[in-house]
């Protein structure tokens, strides 16, 4: 496993829409052993494969205490109801903001093995989950915003989620 660069705006891979992933193969399982492993190297909740310079449709996501998650090919199928969260990225390092998102998140994809799967996720799983098929459709948490102007810079202490 190796930690990769991390992609930071103006990268114009973070504005691409991602392409699917066709066949799983020993390629795409050391792209999500790579991603995790640079995920955690960089305190994040989560990372999309265009963070790290890769347009494919490939996230992982590592919530406290719990076992990594990938997915292939991800979609959204459902979101119900609303909340505003405090959101950062590590494509746009140094800031944080207050953003829209679902409070509970239906999504299918599949896991590393090629097995489809359904998820229903609610508070930080949720948000990850939006946050980082955003990513592999080319959005960032800031298209969310009305201003740049709500971005507000992250106290090095701070405890919020970078994805």
């Amino acid at each position: 496993m190796a930690v990769l660069a991390i992609r930071t705006l103006p990268d114009p891979v973070l504005r691409q829409k991602a392409k699917r992933v066709k066949s799983i193969d020993k390629s795409i399982y050391k792209l999500i052993n790579d991603m995790v492993e640079t995920m955690h190297s960089a305190s994040g909740v989560g990372l999309a494969a265009p963070q790290v310079g890769v347009p494919l449709r490939v996230i992982v996501i590592g919530m406290p205490e719990e076992e990594e998650l990938a997915l292939i090919n991800p979609q959204i199928v459902r979101r119900t109801g609303e909340r505003l969260v405090n959101e950062g990225c590590l494509s746009i390092p140094g800031y944080f903001a207050p953003v829209q998102r679902a409070e509970v998140v239906r999504v299918k994809g599949l896991d590393r093995t090629g097995k489809e799967i359904r998820l229903r996720a609610d508070e930080l799983l949720a948000q990850a989950l939006e946050h980082e098929i955003d990513h592999i459709n080319g959005v960032l948490y800031v298209d969310h915003l009305e201003s740049m102007d709500e971005l507000q810079p992250v106290e090095p202490a701070s405890n919020e989620p970078m994805a």
